[in-house]
């Protein structure tokens, strides 16, 4: 097979190649450039799984980045395991064709425990006294080792929260050559996820992404030249596009308002039961699963979404049928927000007993998707909870705000303007514009099976 190596520039779309990314600008005038039909939902989890294994989610099961667990009646975010997908990998297959084919993962998701020979993801440590070290895991084990050694630990508090920035995507693209040095995978897919923190934070503000652009794309070029030179098809992909908001939709606050949340008060500060409410909401940007344990208000439940503004689409199980996410993972109800729109967690009504973790970065512990963790509420109160932490004292990084006005770009929605579309370049003969999620799968599979040089 052809070696071939997919980047995923999370983010990217057809109204950020210009000005600011030189390098993107002419790249795409010798390749083949198409943008993708936005999936549902547009986001990482779900369309990582698609690109991998060209099936909607109603049949790789991967509805959102999180989805209430039915049977532990807990809504889980960020899980780890390969296993989730539930439908055959590219990898897969290809190894049965060709038992000498070997697939490097670096940071695409759902990384552990799958049959790709070499993979690398975050994995922070959690100490019995409560810190959280930065660290990733790798397979093989000794892989973690060789590469923190090489590029020093990852830098996981530079790859979400406040502090996010160019460093975590250089350290992962620093990964990758270093492990295609190693091992010279057939299949690499490398995930740079350094745009989703501007543009979710400033929207289409260029004096405030231009500069984040040109990191990207001196990143890019690093990478393509190193790949050309290893004699790679190279493709470059996106999985959503972001758009401006300006409309956070609080779910929670208006089905707790309607009687069918159940909130537990442990000191003094509130916490959502979703195995004891009769109807919650699981919000992942302008997504949000809608879970129902007392059959009777659904009725109530339909009539009230349906009149709420700033949604689009409201889908039932024919909705879900139509978009291709009619699984038992997804809600009983699927909402859809407008372009400008999107749904926060937030399920308290007075800030003052909002949950302990709604001020910290933590994507585990929280209901849904937080977007604000990319602020930080004070820079002195951050200082102050270091030096405690360098004193050796106990500390709660409880720096995060929590006003969801703050968020200016969002994706996850399918009702977008095409200069906001996901874009795909190869050197692949493309027949259209514009495709399908789904086919991207093929395009992998017909670049590995391209003529070798």
């Amino acid at each position: 097979m052809k070696k071939t190596v997919v980047i995923d520039v999370v983010g990217l779309s057809a109204n950020l190649i210009g000005k600011y990314t030189p390098f993107l600008e002419q790249y795409i005038k010798r390749k083949n450039l198409a943008t993708i039909a936005p999936m549902l939902p547009a986001v990482t989890t779900s369309v990582q799984s698609t690109y991998l294994t060209g099936k909607k989610p109603t049949e790789h099961g991967v509805v959102g980045n999180g989805w209430y667990d039915h049977v532990d009646s807990e809504i889980k975010f960020w899980k780890q395991s390969n296993k989730l997908v539930l439908a055959e990998k590219i990898w897969d297959r290809a190894k049965k064709e060709d038992p000498n084919f070997t697939c490097a993962n670096l940071f695409w998701w759902y990384n552990m425990y799958s049959n790709a020979d070499y993979s690398v993801t975050p994995r922070p440590n959690y100490l019995a006294d409560g810190r959280k070290l930065p660290d990733c895991y790798a397979e093989p084990a000794t892989l973690r080792d060789l590469l923190q050694k090489k590029l020093g630990q990852f830098p996981l508090f530079n790859f979400w929260g406040p502090g996010a920035n160019i460093k975590s995507s250089r350290w992962i693209a620093d990964a990758s050559m270093i492990t295609d040095e190693l091992y010279d995978p057939t299949l690499s897919l490398i995930y740079l996820p350094h745009l989703d923190y501007c543009l979710q934070k400033f929207g289409n503000d260029w004096s405030n992404i231009g500069k984040e652009l040109g990191e990207i794309d001196i990143l890019i070029k690093d990478l393509v030249e190193f790949y050309e030179k290893r004699g790679a098809n190279i493709i470059i992909l996106s999985e959503y596009g972001i758009v401006p908001v300006n409309n956070p939709i609080h779910i929670n606050r208006i089905l707790r308002e309607a009687g069918l949340l159940q909130i537990r008060v442990e000191r003094g500060l509130e916490l959502l039961d979703a195995g004891a409410s009769k109807a919650f909401a699981v919000a992942d940007h302008q997504v949000a699963h809608v879970y129902i344990n007392d059959l009777s208000v659904v009725d109530q439940v339909k009539d009230m979404l349906d009149k709420l503004p700033g949604i689009a689409v409201v889908l039932d199980k024919e909705g879900k049928k139509e978009y291709g996410i009619d699984h038992d993972r997804a809600g009983d109800f699927v909402l859809v927000a407008n372009p400008e729109s999107w749904f926060t967690y937030y399920f308290w009504q007075d800030d003052a007993k909002a949950p302990d973790y709604a001020r910290c970065v933590d994507i585990h512990k929280k209901p849904g998707y937080d977007p604000v963790e990319m602020f930080m509420s004070s820079k002195f109160r951050a200082l102050y909870k270091l030096l405690r932490k360098k004193a050796g004292f106990r500390y709660v990084m409880d720096v995060i705000p929590l006003n969801a006005n703050l968020v200016k770009g969002s994706h996850g929605s399918v009702n977008t303007s095409s200069e906001f579309h996901p874009v795909l370049i190869t050197d692949t003969e493309l027949n259209k514009n514009s495709i399908q999620a789904t086919e991207v799968y093929e395009l992998i599979w017909k670049s590995l099976h391209s003529k070798k040089n």
